[in-house]
């Protein structure tokens, strides 16, 4: 579907009726050129089709009415301040804003807010009458807050409106910029299809001037809220206490889907919809319920949605005794999804039948799998059996505790394979590294540079385990003028008379973590001088400095 051609015709509707006070209205449209709209619909850039609908639109506006043209994102990227008037409001300007919706380049991000504003402050809105109307296919990426902006404008202008037209938004979405209209008596008005975008280009360009109205009959009295809806978990059960019902209602298009979204909330939602029939959807979790409802204007409905589903209350534990960790994570299989973003204390709804739930903390997890039935309240610790362990190394049996990042740590099963290999359980990064572990005998295994250690230790559920591996190891630092490179060798020879080379760095400065021990610095410098060969000694706890002329 042609979306921002939707778009267009909703905008031309508010341009050319009088129901939304045009016709005395000074207007600037306020157009979004951001990078977005080089998006296709069916084939075809979005701007493309801003550019021919706009243009038709124009020309069927009466030349005596003053519209101006204003557009942000069209010719930075990455600006939040690419906003300009280009057509000051007047009247016979169609001509002047179709050739510079022609000549948008389509490229920035999207600035909304501060463009309604600077559109309000052009048309003097402290003092006239004015309206803007924003066209966007985007949300506010420039930090705005179009609501509050709706609010300070309807409380400092004589008589402001902003209309918003927005187009391949969702309902959620569409809340963030409708509140701008909303806040100012406006309008926020959505794409429809293809029929509704030829309706209303007939309605407002082609057609010509209406008859005036009839005098409306007198309306029956309303009731505030006409819709007032509710879910339980299985039939002629009561609303569930401790969980979220989301309720969205839609036009019924009478073929059996969603219509036109209209309103949406949380339980106890309350709503107020025109009278007619409408399709009302409840969700909670992973659980669902649809009915169709018709409502009028002078009684509230109370609809009651089933979910036909079971309650869940999870709470992560460590040990029997521990307290939930915030940092497990609950992945929960039920009859038709998966749902994984679910972290420490976890309230969550399924349709009733087969459900497991698996928790993984750190290296442990624990499962079940459960038959749930509709209305069935499943409120439960899930102990994981793990016992935490923090690492940490120092350069001595008892000594400097090392703080740095270069720490990677390696956590093995203790038994090793047949091989003489073992299997590694996790692994983590830098001082105070926390594990969970089942419980069980394992090795800490470390490199930090050139140095390794191996530490072995037992984990016990719901203790904490404190690790701490000797490097015994210290600091060189080599500094060698004009060289290019340093190879570092252990001092002694093997039986072939090789030197085992131990690490290697590039520059005139050199600095690394040693085993405590002897080794030989092969300098190799950027001239024609040769390689230099300098014995030196590492002492566990100790930094060693060293320069090779």
């Amino acid at each position: 579907m042609t979306v921002f051609a939707r778009c267009i015709a909703a905008t031309i509707l508010l341009l050319s009726t009088t129901a939304l006070g045009f016709a005395a209205d000074r207007v600037i449209v306020v157009l979004d050129a951001s990078g977005s709209m080089w998006a296709q619909i069916d084939g075809k850039p979005k701007l493309e089709i801003a550019r021919e609908s706009l243009r038709a639109a124009l020309q069927s506006i009466p030349t005596d009415r003053e519209i101006g043209f204003m557009a942000y994102g069209h010719r930075e990227k990455g600006s939040c301040s690419d906003i300009e008037l280009i057509v000051p409001p007047a009247a016979g300007t169609a001509d002047a804003i179709a050739t510079a919706a022609d000549n948008l380049k389509f490229l920035g991000k999207t600035p909304l807010t501060a463009a309604v504003k600077e559109a309000a402050e052009a048309l003097k809105y402290t003092e006239d009458k004015a309206t803007v109307v924003l066209i966007t296919d985007g949300l506010e990426t420039c930090q705005g807050d179009p609501c509050a902006l709706g609010k300070e404008l309807e409380a400092a202008g004589v008589d402001f409106t902003a209309d918003v037209v927005g187009f391949g938004l969702t309902a959620e979405e569409g809340k963030q910029v409708a509140c701008l209209a909303d806040n100012t008596g406006g309008k926020y008005i959505q794409a429809s299809d293809e029929a509704a975008l030829k309706n209303a280009l007939a309605e407002t360009v082609a057609a010509p001037e209406p008859a005036p109205a009839p005098e409306p009959e007198p309306k029956a009295a309303e009731v505030e809220y006409n819709l007032v809806p509710k879910a339980v978990l299985k039939d002629g059960g009561e609303p569930p206490a401790r969980i979220d019902v989301f309720f969205e209602l839609f036009k019924d298009d009478a073929q059996g889907t969603d219509g036109k979204y209209v309103d949406s909330g949380y339980y106890p939602a309350r709503m107020h919809a025109a009278a007619g029939a409408y399709i009302l959807r409840a969700t909670s979790g992973g659980a669902r319920a649809e009915q169709k409802i018709t409502l009028t204007a002078d009684k509230t409905a109370e609809p009651v949605l089933n979910l036909n589903a079971a309650a869940l209350y999870l709470r992560p534990r460590p040990a029997l005794d521990a307290e939930p960790d915030g940092n497990a994570q609950i992945v929960i299989d039920y009859p038709g999804g998966t749902s994984s973003a679910n972290f420490g204390k976890t309230k969550f709804v399924v349709p009733a039948g087969e459900t497991k739930i698996t928790v993984q903390l750190g290296a442990g997890e624990a499962s079940e799998t459960l038959q749930l039935t509709a209305g069935q309240i499943v409120d439960k610790d899930i102990i994981v059996g793990v016992g935490k362990v923090q690492a940490n190394a120092s350069y001595t049996a008892g000594g400097e505790k090392v703080d740095s990042g270069d720490l990677s740590w390696k956590v093995l099963k203790a038994t090793k394979k047949i091989d003489g290999t073992r299997d590694q359980v996790t692994y983590g990064f830098g001082a105070d590294a926390k594990f969970d572990l089942p419980a069980g005998d394992y090795v800490m295994a470390v490199d930090m540079q050139a140095v390794s250690a191996e530490q072995p230790f037992s984990v016990k559920v719901g203790e904490l385990n404190e690790v701490n591996v000797a490097l015994n190891a210290g600091v060189v630092a080599i500094e060698a003028p004009g060289a290019d490179a340093f190879n570092v060798f252990e001092a002694k020879k093997d039986i072939q008379g090789e030197r085992r080379k131990v690490t290697y760095g590039y520059g005139e400065k050199f600095q690394t973590t040693l085993a405590a021990g002897d080794y030989v610095v092969v300098t190799n410098f950027t001239t024609d001088k040769p390689d230099s060969e300098t014995p030196f000694t590492v002492k566990a706890g100790e930094r060693t400095e060293l320069t090779v002329k």
